[in-house]
This record gives C-alpha cells, sequence and structure tokens, in this order.
C-alpha cells in the first residue's frame, strides 16, 4: 500500500518515553511533515504486532531500546493537498514506552533526537497536536504513579 495518496488509512505506531519531565522526540526527516519535531514512530508492517512495530522502529530511528507499557493515546493524522485530496492519512497508536540506558542517536527517519522539557514543548516547531498528546498522556503517568 502506498502512503501517499493512500486507498485506506496506513496504520502506525509512535512512542512516547517520558524521563523525568523531558520526553523524546525527534525532527521529522521525511514527508509528511519533514523538519518538524515528533514522536519517534512509524508504519505497522504486515504481520508485525503493535508492540512489536513500536520497539523495531525507535531502533531505527533512535537508536535505542524500549519496552512498551501501555497505550497512551490513538490518534488520527490526515494531511491535504493544495487541493484538498487526502495526501496522507495515518491512524496512529501511541505506547508509553520505558526506555533504556542510553542516549537516543538520530537513525534512519530522523534527522535529530534527544529528550525535551515538556514544559518548552510550545517553543518547538512541532507536529500538530503532538505537545498536547504528550502533555495529556504526562498527566495520565502521573496519575499511576501516584496511585
Amino acid at each position: 500500500m502506498t502512503r501517499i495518496y493512500p486507498q485506506a488509512p496506513v496504520c502506525a505506531v509512535g512512542a512516547i518515553v517520558l524521563r523525568g519531565d523531558a520526553v523524546l522526540l525527534i525532527q521529522r526527516g521525511k514527508p509528511p511533515a519533514q523538519g518538524k519535531w515528533s514522536i519517534p514512530g512509524g508504519a505497522v508492517r504486515l504481520g508485525e504486532t503493535l508492540e512489536d512495530a513500536v520497539t523495531r522502529e525507535l531502533r531505527e530511528e533512535v537508536e535505542m531500546d524500549v519496552k512498551p507499557l501501555w497505550v497512551g493515546k490513538v490518534v488520527d493524522r490526515i494531511y491535504t493537498d493544495s487541493e484538498g485530496k487526502i495526501a496522507y492519512h495515518y491512524v496512529i497508536i501511541d505506547y508509553v514506552c520505558e526506555a533504556g540506558v542510553g542516549q537516543p542517536q538520530a537513525g534512519s527517519d530522523a534527522s535529530d533526537a534527544g529528550f525535551f522539557e515538556i514544559e518548552k514543548l510550545d517553543e518547538m516547531d512541532m507536529t500538530e497536536g503532538t505537545a498536547d498528546v504528550i502533555r495529556e498522556v504526562q498527566r495520565r503517568w502521573r496519575a499511576k504513579s501516584e496511585s
């Protein structure tokens, strides 16, 4: 299935990796939203489980091992072209993940990667809605930790 001008939405995964008050982000190296900061992740391959896809994508994009813990949010990302046609449509399952040791290194689809303070996300050029998703998941993460 083609990702651009698809016949159906593409199933994808993302990884919300929190370290204290910081979150792991990548700067997208390819369209859509090339150059913007986002949650690392990508398309699920045929026959691949969602959790295996998250693990693979994080190894490819930031060279880190993660353990998916729970689904943080499910979102639609629909991008239209100048004529209003749907150029991209992703259904993304964002997992909250525990990261192994080490620092992220930009890999396959990322031009940069790192941990960024959540309170400073509004100062970054991010993909639409990403900062809101991260803050919502962080609130639920804290609630789980306190109970």
